[in-house]
């Protein structure tokens, strides 16, 4: 099938990408000979995301929780690719390969077949039985505990995670329901990542893939943690690998599987279609926005952004979120870090910080928040404001790996206006960007290309300030869905139609060299606002008993009184 595919003259086939998101989900239908997209479909989640009470009227969540519920992502499968489908205008007979992507770590505790834990009866009003998004950040206390105990015993895998793991991942989740449900860990036979659970529901049978695994399950050199290590931690939780991880890992782009009766039913989809491995959204769109060659960094910019490099040496680099062999393209080390909150920075401040008349300004003249406030602040002589920001409003992922720190502005006046703050907020991402493109470098991890996909590309003032702030140009991935091209990319590798990763991005991917060029002038100017910011990350994010630390537990102790 491969040759007929790609040769001139045969018919068209295609591959459908899906994209789980944290707000929604969403389907593109790709041909496989030139990656060009013919119908692409959204569907928002119904429950969004679950951080205030469970559905149904159930207890009210504490701080720092985010949960999410896996009917919105069936749901995902039933509306959005049938959507784009019938857009397309394509046979689906001529659709060969399905693809999934997800944020991580998101992940759920199930039971032996893979039914959710809150899906089985009495569990729904339990917390701990809920899958937890990416974002949950209530696992920090477990996830230091993880890290001290690793260091104490020169555990030799957290230098592969930058000397830390993080409070998003697996295991630090995992802990926190052994320690505050203990019975929620007992029923829970499967800890699984949403990327691996919803192909399980695609193809009627458990997969682990090797991306998650390596970066967010603490898999390296062919073992998970050892149960000394882990029975340390709590003796109850030696185990948890042997018991709910492990499994054989797939390749990414391998088939694991055909597309099942269920699955064809809610799709639309042949049955038997192939099924690639599952992956995670940051990762999966390397081959999409040509980032699969050493050196190419591409950030991910959403409602958080997420780093990857392919390096093809072994390297240990402070703070980063992990490297693993293999992990985003096969024969280079991919290495990984992020930011936590990006794109939520910018619209906490559109929620809470707009005054109404500017609101009305912006309907008044057809424009949204943030294209008005972009253009008020565009001409702004770097540092007019006398701002600097630390972009930590949902704690730091790279290179501090400290979910407890906080948002910092300083600067403020009466004289201060809303454009000022967005445009502070919008440049302290892009230093935070700068400090974790540093880290690469300074741990013999070259940076040859900077290339930004994601919907925060859209934000021409944004795209300027990082090239201005990283003195380097912008490069853009062409696609508006960059993780549903990858997914549809890695499907058609598992149904044949390419022989590998390179391959396929050569035939599919698309980006736009160079869109945005860096100004030596601005450069100049925000060298020296990067030095404050620098100044401030180090004042408020190391040290003992940091002042922000503080605050958190003065918070979260009023709203826990509060809520009993």
């Amino acid at each position: 099938m491969p040759s007929a595919i790609t040769s001139s003259g045969s018919p068209d086939y295609y591959t459908v990408g899906v994209d789980f998101g944290t707000l929604s989900g969403r389907a593109v239908v790709v041909r496989v000979r030139d990656g060009k997209e013919i119908g692409a479909a959204v569907h928002v989640y119904p429950h969004g995301v679950i951080d205030e009470a469970l559905p149904g009227g159930g207890p009210q969540l504490p701080p720092d929780w985010a949960l999410q519920h896996p009917e919105d992502w069936r749901e995902v499968l039933r509306v959005a690719i049938p959507t784009a489908l019938a857009e397309a205008g394509v046979d689906p007979a001529c659709v060969i390969g399905i693809g999934t992507d997800f944020t991580a770590c998101t992940v759920l505790p199930a039971a032996a077949d893979g039914t959710p834990l809150c899906e089985l009866p009495g569990w729904a009003g339990r917390p701990h039985a809920w899958p937890k998004l990416w974002k949950h950040h209530a696992a920090q206390p477990q996830a230091d505990r993880i890290n001290a105990l690793a260091h104490a015993r020169g555990e030799k895998w957290i230098s592969r995670y930058g000397g830390k793991i993080s409070a998003e991942w697996q295991y630090a989740k995992a802990l926190q329901v052994l320690e505050e449900d203990s019975e929620a860990y007992d029923a829970c036979r499967r800890w699984i990542e949403a990327a691996d659970w919803i192909v399980w529901q695609l193809t009627g049978r458990e997969s682990r893939n090797a991306c998650t695994a390596g970066y967010k399950g603490i898999y390296q050199d062919g073992a998970y943690p050892t149960a000394d290590y882990l029975g340390a931690l709590h003796p109850r939780f030696a185990d948890f690998p042997a018991t709910r991880l492990e499994h054989p890992l797939s390749p990414l782009g391998s088939r694991v599987g055909g597309l099942c009766a269920q699955a064809a039913d809610w799709t639309g989809l042949p049955e038997g279609i192939a099924v690639a491995a599952g992956n995670v959204d940051a990762h999966v769109t390397a081959p999409a926005a040509g980032a699969v060659d050493n050196g190419r960094l591409l950030a991910i910019m959403g409602t958080s952004t997420c780093h990857i490099l392919n390096g093809d040496t072994l390297a240990e680099v402070p703070g980063i979120c992990g490297v693993v062999d293999g992990g985003i393209v096969e024969g280079a080390y991919g290495y990984e870090a992020g930011q936590s909150a990006v794109g939520d920075i910018f619209a906490w401040w559109l929620a809470q910080g707009v005054p109404e008349h500017y609101r009305t300004e912006a309907e008044s003249s057809g424009e949204d928040l943030h294209v008005l406030l972009s253009r008020k602040a565009a001409d702004q002589q770097v540092g007019a404001h006398g701002l600097v920001a630390l972009d930590w409003l949902g704690g730091n992922r790279s290179t501090l790996v400290d979910h407890h720190l906080s948002g910092v502005i300083v600067g403020l006046t009466l004289d201060t206006r809303p454009e000022d703050i967005y445009r502070a907020l919008l440049e302290a991402t892009a230093y935070g960007t700068r400090t974790i493109t540093e880290a690469f470098e300074d741990g013999d991890v070259p940076v040859t290309e900077f290339i930004v996909a994601g919907g925060l590309k859209k934000n021409p003032l944004l795209m300027q300030i990082y090239a201005d702030v990283l003195r380097r140009p912008v490069s853009l991935a062409a696609s508006e869905q960059g993780p549903a091209l990858g997914s549809a990319i890695h499907a058609a590798i598992a149904a044949g139609a390419h022989r590998d990763v390179r391959e396929a991005a050569a035939a599919m991917g698309r980006v736009h060299r160079h869109a945005y060029l860096p100004d030596p002038r601005r450069a100049d100017a925000y060298d020296a606002l990067y030095a404050e910011y620098r100044a401030l990350h180090d004042h408020f994010g190391q040290g003992p008993d940091l002042l922000l630390h503080r605050l958190r537990r003065i918070r979260n102790t009023a709203r826990t009184a509060t809520t009993a």
